[in-house]
């Protein structure tokens, strides 16, 4: 599972990563949950050429009756999400970027409470988590929503959760993001990052609050 992931980088850095000017606010966020708005990156369904845009964390597919459906929708297995109804279209043809400079997992302590750990790369350098989005126009607005797929954790996440997201390397960007690309080829990008790029520390629970938004909630408890 993903529940909770940070990004903290400068504009440029992420123009550089995905050769596209970011012509929206990028303010830093140490603590981003599920229900906000996040930054993507996708192919646009109007124009076809690669955008940025911010859509809500929490996937309401195109035939919910109600919104209410995406609280639930916050992470897809990838195993699963090309088969399953509730991804499997966006899966096929709604494929995005979300770019983050670490994420968030909690372990139960010896005295059974739960530690938050950070989990990033050990040069600092942000990266893309795999995504799927969707519209939802049931409602007077159309709704755009986000999921994030998660797969099985490398050994640094593995003493912390079964599950970790899915990193998406620069090399594949594109491909990711075709929507005329074959779903099936896809299906190898769905593993778990090398473990020898990433790193893991404890952090303060004030993470647990998703009020909170300070540089001290990355840094080493």
């Amino acid at each position: 599972m993903c529940g909770r992931f940070a990004l903290v980088t400068e504009k440029k850095i992420l123009e550089l990563l995905y050769g596209l000017e970011l012509c929206l606010d990028l303010q830093p966020r140490y603590n981003i949950a599920p229900s906000q708005e996040i930054l993507a990156l996708r192919q646009s369904p109007r124009f076809g050429s690669k955008e940025f845009t911010c859509l809500k964390w929490g996937l309401v597919p195109f035939w919910a009756e109600d919104s209410s459906i995406g609280n639930r929708m916050i992470n897809a297995r990838s195993e699963t999400a090309p088969e399953k109804p509730s991804f499997r279209d966006a899966f096929k043809k709604r494929r995005l970027l979300i770019p983050a400079s670490g994420f968030f997992e909690w372990k139960k302590d010896e005295e059974g409470a739960k530690q938050p750990y950070y989990i990033s790369r050990k040069d600092g350098q942000p990266f893309s988590l795999a995504g799927l989005w969707e519209r939802w126009e049931k409602s007077g607005s159309p709704l755009e929503t986000c999921t994030i797929l998660t797969t099985d954790p490398n050994r640094v996440v593995e003493p912390l959760h079964n599950r970790m997201p899915v990193i998406i390397p620069p090399g594949s960007f594109e491909k990711w993001l075709d929507p005329a690309s074959d779903p099936a080829g896809l299906l190898e990008m769905l593993k778990p990052s090398p473990p020898e790029e990433m790193t893991a520390h404890p952090v303060s629970r004030a993470v647990n609050k998703p009020a909170n938004n300070t540089p001290d909630l990355i840094e080493p408890a």
